[in-house]
This record gives C-alpha cells, structure tokens and sequence, in this order.
C-alpha cells in the first residue's frame, strides 16, 4: 500500500508537469484553461514556485490525460516505494467535498491503522 508524505517536491513536479504539457503539445494558457487553473498560478507550479492541491493536481491530470496517481507520486504526496497505491489514498485524495488539512488527516489516521494491523500480524 502506497504511504501518504506530507512534503511535496514541487521543483521535480513542475519539471515533469512542463514535459508532460509539452509533450501533449500544448502551451501554458492551452493547459491552464483545460484544467480550470490560472495561467499565472499553473506557471508558478510549473517553476516549483506553488505547491498545488490534491485537487489542481488531479485536474491538471485530467487535462494532460494521465494518471493523477503519477502526479501525486511526482508532488511526493504518495510514496512509490510500495508497489500499489492504495485505492482509500486515492479516494481521499480526490474527494471535493474535504479539505486539504482534512484529506492530511484521514490519510494520517488511516496510515496509523494500516501500522497498528500490520504490527498485530495482518487482519483477524
């Protein structure tokens, strides 16, 4: 199961965002405007200047069509180093209806359950 981080890397985010819309073929205010974002705040994010949401990122992904779980990977907000992401992580991730700090913390309370299961020697 993938780990929800609380750090984001936002340089190597916006490096891969600006070859994924370059490779999409599209400029800036094309990619902007696709995902619902200024084109100001997406060049912020593109420089490593904005640390974006859960929520941009998964528009953005959208926009670019790909994986919002690759952008999530990219930003650091989920650790690649177990094999699969978890669906409960993604789930919260995309959920509209909480708030980043709400999304921090069931993530962080989920996190402390799969730990405490996982110390007891997996489900009973």
């Amino acid at each position: 199961m993938a780990r929800y981080k609380m750090g984001m890397n936002v340089g190597g985010l916006g490096d891969y965002l600006k070859e994924q819309r370059l490779n999409a073929r599209l400029s800036l205010r094309q990619l902007a405007e696709q995902a619902g974002v200024s084109n100001p705040y997406l060049s912020q994010i593109e420089r490593g200047l904005r640390k974006p949401s859960a929520e941009v990122l998964q528009q953005i992904a959208k926009a670019l069509r790909i994986s919002a779980e690759q952008l999530y990977v990219r930003a650091g907000i989920l650790d690649p180093s177990d094999s699969e992401v978890g669906s409960v992580e993604l789930a919260v991730l995309a959920d509209t209806g909480l708030t980043e700090r709400q999304k921090q913390s069931l993530l962080e309370i989920y996190q402390s359950f799969v730990a405490a299961t996982a110390a007891e020697g997996g489900n009973q």
